[in-house]
């Protein structure tokens, strides 16, 4: 029971460190205002992994499988794309 609880731990710890990078990356990449400091970062990572995740699905390859070099890199596209999308809609309502 204890181990399992650390096991949920450490992947909740894991996908928080990947939103951190791939969100910090991803926000000086694509240019404009991003979300509001580290939470914002870490929000744009762990969204975009996902993004990132169904992209490289649907192209064959595999997603976020941990806190590694190809992970932040899924989940740095993924992160781009969101930023992407986001500008594209906050510049359509104003």
């Amino acid at each position: 029971m204890a181990d399992r609880k650390a096991k949920r731990i450490m992947s909740i710890l894991s996908w928080l460190i990947v939103g951190l990078v791939a969100g910090f990356l991803a926000k000086y990449v694509v240019p404009g205002e991003g979300p509001g400091g580290v939470l914002g970062d870490i929000i744009v990572g762990i969204v975009g992994a996902f993004i990132g995740g169904f992209v490289f699905n649907s192209l064959g390859h595999s997603s976020v499988s941990g806190v590694n070099v190809y992970s932040v890199l899924v989940a740095f596209i993924g992160a781009v794309i969101l930023l992407f999308a986001m500008r594209l809609f906050a510049r359509r309502t104003v």
